[in-house]
């Protein structure tokens, strides 16, 4: 069941829902209106990825004489 951030286009309301099922349900917390859009959540935006993490983990113990990565 995901959370998801919606604007509503009626009022400009920003608020999030907990989805059980279908998106035609949620309304906005303010007005009541069903028309929305749904907002890039700010963590799936700023996320980079397991390769970028580990290239920047093994640049950081490249220098420090310990065994690293290999």
């Amino acid at each position: 069941m995901p959370i998801y951030e919606y604007k509503c286009e009626k009022c400009g309301h920003e608020y999030e829902a907990l989805v059980m099922g279908s998106e035609d349900a949620v309304e906005c917390a303010k007005c009541g209106s069903k028309k929305k859009e749904r907002q890039m959540s700010s963590f799936s935006s700023g996320a980079k990825g397991f390769g970028s993490l580990a290239s920047s983990a093994a640049a950081s113990n490249s220098g420090c004489g310990g065994s690293g990565f290999s």
